[in-house]
């Protein structure tokens, strides 16, 4: 409790960030969709997204080694608080693509700031638990915004003055904490070669993952309006997607920790293209089997990167971490790009209900690229595993997120050795740093 105490000026504002993110991500396609915009300019909103979240990741770090993280924070915030109001005045499908890169870039900033100073003011026994806490404060307040839209709907101004008042509001509680600023940003540091030495398989998830979270997120609010659904409805059903994966990450994490992790995501590939295959067949109306065959989706599609990340882990070498998880971020991002663009082409061919032939196929494909590196490499026996972690949401996840999960510091894997391990870091770097930052930077 003391931990959240003093964390909490933090998460509120990434809470309020991520309410503002959750609330903007759904306004666009819904309120696009009803004002006529092409199914390929909707596609291109949420490419738009991932370009800004990509480019941001990598260039905000130098903002913030020039006016630190206050500024560079609320730098961020009110670029994002103006985004959303130009996409009220210019309503029109290609200034809201590239009002949506600028959105992606400053959301990802912004997020980077918070878990930049989040993981300096946790030590090695507490980042485990604020990582934890974390993750379920973006889940519950991403969750929020989106059934927010279910109350407000999109016709009019308010949902867009409502999330601009959110951007805005997330900028006070860091502006007035006390808690001292952390140490600069770091940038992703990329090594393609090492990732697909160490998994082709965590390069296939990630990838796989990216084309049909990418398009099932862009593009499932327009299939429910062209279905005609109840805005209150495509809310509903796409938090629900999201709280069904979130949950599903802690029981198939485990169960990945026991079992090998490759077979855990062959059978949530397979649940999530079985989900998509139903949507296909049944195409159901508002009723509860559209609930379930959403909330199947979820459960699947959402959990996979996270067991994706910690397979990759398994394999990688000290210090490697950074650079593994670092390089999938940049193919689940590539394939958040290329995923809404190819569903909206195929929707535009063959009608809303075929959004669901993209994330079966991918989600088929990886079940079956799983299941033949199965029959090429053996598992990694389960007490030379490194534990699984939960993981926010894909489309929020940094180069910041990489270095505050607990598994960057590779002394939490050895529980014998931690207290050796501490004395030595803390003699090597003469200081309280955490030994995985050195390791980062």
């Amino acid at each position: 409790m003391s931990q959240v105490i003093r964390i909490s000026a933090l998460l509120m504002s990434s809470a309020l960030l991520m309410v503002a993110g959750g609330m903007h991500g759904l306004i666009l396609p819904v309120r696009g969709a009803a004002e006529g915009f092409s199914l390929l300019a909707l596609g291109l909103i949420g490419t738009g997204w991932s370009v800004g979240f990509i480019t941001g990741s990598i260039a905000v770090p130098k903002l913030v080694q020039r006016v630190g993280h206050i500024r560079a924070y609320a730098v961020m915030a009110a670029i994002a608080c103006m985004t959303i109001l130009v996409n009220l005045i210019f309503i029109h499908d290609w200034a809201w693509i590239v009002l949506r890169v600028f959105s992606g870039f400053c959301f990802a900033g912004a997020a980077m700031v918070v878990e930049s100073w989040l993981n300096e003011v946790s030590d090695n026994r507490s980042r485990g638990t604020t990582f934890s806490i974390y993750v379920s404060v973006t889940l519950f307040a991403t969750t929020a915004g989106q059934m927010a839209i279910s109350v407000t709907g999109v016709a009019g101004y308010i949902p867009f003055v409502l999330a601009a008042i959110a951007y805005i509001g997330a900028v006070l509680p860091t502006a007035i904490t006390r808690t001292p600023q952390p140490v600069p940003l770091q940038s992703a540091s990329f090594d393609i070669g090492l990732l697909f030495r160490t998994s082709p398989i965590a390069v296939m998830t990630a990838f796989s993952v990216g084309m049909a979270n990418g398009a099932f997120g862009t593009l499932a609010p327009v299939y429910g309006l062209e279905r005609g659904f109840s805005t209150a409805t495509i809310a509903y059903v796409m938090s629900l997607a999201i709280v069904a994966g979130a949950i599903a990450q802690i029981p198939l994490g485990r169960l990945s920790d026991i079992i090998d992790r490759r077979a855990v995501i062959m059978g949530v590939a397979v649940t999530g293209a079985v989900a998509g295959l139903l949507m296909m067949v049944f195409n159901p109306g508002e009723n509860v089997f559209l609930y379930i065959f959403f909330g199947l989706y979820g459960l699947a599609a959402y959990s996979m990167y996270a067991i994706a990340v910690a397979h990759a882990n398994d394999f990688a070498q000290d210090g490697e971490f950074a650079k593994i998880a670092s390089g999938m971020l940049l193919f689940l991002g590539a394939g958040s790009m290329a995923g809404p663009i190819l569903a909206a082409l195929i929707m535009g061919m063959a009608g809303p209900v075929s959004l669901f032939i993209v994330t079966a196929l991918f989600h088929g494909g990886l079940a079956l690229a799983a299941f033949l590196r199965m029959r090429v490499r053996e598992a990694t026996p389960a007490d030379e595993r490194a534990p699984f972690q939960p993981m926010p949401a894909e489309r929020t996840v940094t180069a910041e997120t990489v270095a505050f999960d607990p598994r960057a510091d590779e002394i939490e894997f050895d529980p014998d050795a931690m207290q050796e391990g501490d004395q030595s870091s803390s003699e090597q770097t003469g200081s309280d740093t955490p030994a995985h930052k050195q390791e980062v930077q």
